[in-house]
């Protein structure tokens, strides 16, 4: 049995197999997927699981030099703060693109993650760094 939070087989996997600079995409359950991309599908039902749980797990084991968001993110947040689903979890300050642009980042991912998550622009790029 593994020592860390992330107990989900194909998602420890999927981060075991990142080098730096490939992202890995969090998303909620309307974040469309392209093709190319491997597709994890936790969502059970609305709000099952919720990025949050997800993203604390994820980052037990993932090591992060860039997070990125959506500005529209933001812009629903009272003055511009991080959402509740990931403040306090994050060692680096995200990036801000537009809604468009992180969807397009998408294609570009190792995996994309779809949660069960039903806030709208609840989706973040997680970028690989190094432990050393």
């Amino acid at each position: 049995m593994k020592r860390t939070a992330l107990l989900h087989a194909e998602l420890s996997r999927v981060i075991a197999s990142l080098g730096h600079g490939d992202m890995l995409v969090l998303g909620d359950a309307g974040l469309p997927i392209p093709n190319g991309p491997q597709r994890i599908d936790l969502a059970v039902t609305s709000g099952l699981p919720p990025l949050a749980d997800v993203l604390r797990a994820v980052l037990t084991e993932m090591q992060v030099e860039r997070v990125v968001l959506a500005s529209e993110t933001l812009a629903r947040e009272q003055k511009g703060a991080l959402p509740a689903w990931c403040a306090g979890q994050l060692s680096v300050t995200p990036e801000l693109v537009s809604h468009e642009e992180l969807k397009r980042m998408t294609a570009s991912a190792k995996a994309v993650v779809r949660t069960g998550e039903c806030t709208p622009y609840a989706n973040i790029v997680l970028c690989a760094g190094v432990t050393f």
